[in-house]
């Protein structure tokens, strides 16, 4: 008798959803593909700022360096663009995972605290916690690519543990 998946929700949050979320959002979604478990998980990613939300809330594309790191390692980021996270995604996720501490400070800003402790940092999950560098400011995509992959390896294995 098979029994029944709960579908795990994540959203991956950075600032301003062009970088390091949506690596994130897509690294993640390989690594479950790859797995063979794409229908048990729902993922995305936003923003916690509105920086990069353009006119009309339509928001910027992946950022042209991002873009070209992801295609590299054999992913397409698609159409995404940014969005900003809002309060009701709370509810909506079981785990809204950050880059670093100034996005769960952001974040629980934004979701007025996390009385169920699912606002979590990445790289919380490996053997080394630690930050994600924004690569918009170290220029470093392929050090943000591999400390991305890491957390996202290690946050799976944990999600998936015995199941």
């Amino acid at each position: 008798m098979k029994r029944e998946q709960k579908t795990i929700r994540l959203l991956f949050v950075c600032w301003g959803n062009i970088c390091r979320s949506p690596m994130a959002e897509f690294i993640m979604k390989d690594l479950v593909q790859s797995a063979g478990r794409a229908d048990d998980f729902v993922i995305a990613s936003a923003a916690t700022s509105d920086e990069e939300i353009g006119w009309g809330g339509v928001g910027n594309p992946v950022y042209p360096p991002a873009q070209k790191i992801l295609a590299s390692h054999g992913l397409d980021c698609g159409n995404k663009r940014a969005r900003q996270m809002t309060r009701s995604d709370y509810e909506k996720w079981d785990l809204l995972i950050g880059m670093e501490e100034m996005n769960l400070r952001y974040m629980k800003e934004i979701c007025g605290g996390d009385p169920a402790g699912k606002i979590r940092r990445l790289l919380d999950w490996s053997t080394d916690p630690r930050d994600i560098a924004d690569p918009w400011f170290t220029g470093d995509f392929e050090s943000t690519w591999r400390d991305i992959s890491e957390g996202c390896a290690a946050l799976f294995a944990a999600l998936t543990k015995g199941a």
